[in-house]
């Protein structure tokens, strides 16, 4: 294959109302970046199952630059990460840029990105600005954020930031990775070498509606503390430990109690405090081993992790275009 300067892949779910923002800003972008540092570049759109007409959309913007665009339409929705990673397998570029559809990166900031590269850099995370959220998804971002460098001991400043570079050895360890749950931020901060962030401007969503949900965010952190750590697991059997020890030791508080004043009332409300507190500790970690367990389940069953319907891309001998269809 043809190899470029530059791969940018941008996911796409759902993002019909924002696409004609998007294109606006990203190939004039794209075009003015390829001018002014000398480089050729390919724009990878990947559509993660969309339900409304944004597969459409990308078929039409590919017939108007068929000669920098590369479309993958897949099947059924497949997840953030995995779409990406279907667009990654495709990349020619020595460095990878990912970037959201919503333009609350601008594209306009990659430069920022390949300078990074440029200086010997192998994997460069966008941290934001002046973050465009509200309260109620940035304080929580910061909570959920210091518990997952607290238990994966992997330090990015901002793990939200879908704006990020990739240089092409870190690109084909991603691809070489078989992991059920894919996070593709922290799994390219275990291959780098000399990773490094740089501050990137953020703006407010172009269009839609964003398809994080506090709900979604919490999940997410967890996939990220339980794919990349057994920290949990060892902080339950900590748990264990000590609850079994004040457990021992209020059994044995209780029990000379009846002997040296007898049976109380109150006794009863103890024990059954004590039963409850046992019980949810079990409980928790029944669910958390039951998270491994289907991890394991999920690994062993070998399933394709996504399915691509069609490629769309120009067949390399000439300049006509062509549609490769998967199963």
């Amino acid at each position: 294959m043809k190899t470029v300067d530059l791969s940018v892949v941008i996911p796409i779910y759902n993002e019909s109302a924002g696409l004609d923002a998007l294109f606006a800003r990203l190939y004039p972008a794209l075009d003015t970046l390829a001018s002014n540092m000398s480089l050729s570049y390919e724009l990878i759109l990947i559509d993660d199952g969309s339900r409304d007409q944004s597969p459409a959309m990308l078929r039409e913007q590919f017939n108007k630059r068929p000669d920098v665009t590369r479309v993958v339409l897949l099947a059924v929705n497949a997840g953030q990460h995995m779409a990406i990673k279907a667009g990654f397998e495709i990349t020619r570029g020595a460095t990878v840029v990912t970037l959201d559809a919503d333009l609350q990166n601008p594209p306009e900031e990659i430069a920022k990105l390949i300078t990074k590269i440029r200086e010997g850099y192998d994997y460069v995370g966008g941290y934001r600005r002046e973050r465009q959220d509200s309260a109620f998804r940035k304080y929580p971002s910061r909570i959920l954020n210091r518990i997952r460098e607290s238990t994966t001991k992997i330090r990015m400043r901002d793990q939200g930031c879908m704006l990020r570079a990739y240089s092409r050895p870190i690109i084909d360890a991603i691809n070489h990775s078989n992991e059920v749950n894919l996070y593709i931020p922290a799994l390219a901060y275990i291959y780098a070498r000399r990773p490094t962030d740089v501050e990137v401007a953020h703006e407010e969503r172009a269009a839609g509606e964003s398809k994080y949900p506090l709900s979604k965010l919490i999940r997410l952190n967890f996939d990220l503390m339980t794919g990349f750590s057994l920290l949990p697991l060892q902080m339950f059997s900590m748990i264990g430990m000590i609850t079994a020890i004040i457990s021992t030791a209020a059994f044995i508080f209780l029990a000379i109690r009846r002997f040296m004043y007898g049976a109380d009332a109150e006794g009863v409300f103890t024990l059954f405090s004590f039963t409850f507190m046992l019980l949810g500790v079990a409980l928790f970690g029944m669910g958390l081993l039951g998270e491994y367990i289907g991890r394991i389940y999920q690994q062993v069953q070998s399933r394709p992790r996504y399915v691509v319907h069609a490629i769309l891309e120009e067949k390399p001998a000439d300049t006509n275009v062509s549609e490769r269809t998967h199963s």
